[in-house]
């Protein structure tokens, strides 16, 4: 089968970053699905692991994390999916990843795909999807139902894939003021589009904007990227018994400043029912699912901003480097296969 994969770490700008594969197709283990990759959509993580893990001396790893596609083949214990279902999913970090012609993946892990979406449009949407449903219900701990919250969030890059659902989630099914980061006037318009009151400038001062626009502070916030540059001014406009969820790597925090407003801090990471094989790993099939009744019903859209072609090296590498240069909006997808990479 066709894939895409990487040898060692190397710019994006280099013609070797990403390699066009021939590699044996995988077989299903127990429970997996055997999906017939469609479409697929780039993530920061997809970037941060080609510059920086090294695959075992002469393997390639195969990277991709959202996919939509057609389920192909099943193993002995699925009871979920069968042959000839279109779905949706994220898969994990621990096992290959999704761009490639056929993929294995966990049934628990997988939605059914909307029907009011091409595949394409479809695989902008699992990723960020689960961890913006995750951080906002699971580790914010709101409730998922309209007007089920009061208050204001805070959403620090509300232009960005996971940004944009966070934005869409919470003012379609909470009763949230929406604050959101953007720099310029493309990604103050998309933010503004996908449903949030108010935006901010993130490159100045947000408690001084946050008073301008007649916010004293806010409940929550979704820290989603440079948490450890905004973290002081976090710390300063939190309220108090107030909750940050975070999904970047920040190297280090100073959360002492959260203790004397009894601040509560959560890590969100998609990834994490999955490679731990978490009791409630299904729940992840359930929001997928919901997302996808959701977006069917007209409450959400796609988040899909661009299209780079069929999934090659080539036209890979130029949607990596569009999410590395910071300046992308919503997400960048590949969709189809080439009849040949000879």
């Amino acid at each position: 089968m066709k894939a895409i994969g990487y040898y060692r770490p190397l710019p994006i700008t280099d013609s070797y970053a990403l390699h066009d594969l021939h590699v044996p197709a995988p077989e299903p283990g127990p429970r997996d699905v055997r999906v017939a990759v469609q479409a697929v959509s780039v993530n920061p993580v997809d970037v941060k692991l080609r510059a920086s893990a090294a695959p075992p001396d002469g393997v390639a790893r195969i990277l991709g994390f959202d996919a939509a596609g057609v389920v192909e083949g099943i193993g002995p214990q699925v009871t979920l999916f069968r042959p000839g279902d279109e779905v949706f999913y994220a898969g994990s970090i621990a096992r290959p990843g999704t761009n490639s012609e056929f993929h294995l993946v966990d049934e628990r892990i997988v939605g059914h795909k909307p029907l009011s979406l091409s595949f394409a449009e479809a695989a902008a949407l699992p990723l960020t999807s689960l961890t913006a449903w995750e951080l906002l219900f699971d580790r914010l701990q709101l409730t998922a139902a309209r007007n089920s919250a009061q208050g204001t969030i805070l959403v620090v890059n509300g232009a960005g894939g996971v940004g944009s659902m966070v934005i869409q989630l919470a003012r379609r099914l909470t009763g949230l003021t929406i604050v959101a980061t953007a720099s310029r006037a493309e990604s103050r318009q998309w933010t503004m589009e996908m449903g949030a009151h108010h935006v901010i400038d993130h490159r100045g001062p947000l408690d001084a904007q946050l008073e301008a626009a007649g916010l004293d502070g806010v409940e929550y916030i979704a820290a989603l990227s440079a948490t450890d540059a905004h973290f002081p001014a976090l710390s300063r406009v939190i309220m108090p018994q107030g909750r940050i969820g975070v999904i970047d790597d920040p190297p280090m925090l100073d959360v002492v400043p959260l203790k004397r407003k009894s601040v509560s801090l959560h890590w969100e990471s998609m990834f994490t029912r999955p490679v731990f094989q978490t009791t409630d790993m299904i729940q992840q099939r359930q929001i997928l699912n919901r997302v996808s009744q959701l977006v069917d019903s007209g409450v959400l859209r796609t988040t899909m901003t661009s299209n780079s072609g069929p999934i090659t090296a080539a036209h890979l590498a130029q949607a990596h480097a569009l999410v590395e240069s910071g300046r992308s909006i919503g997400k960048v997808v590949l969709s189809g296969w080439t009849e040949d990479l000879s």
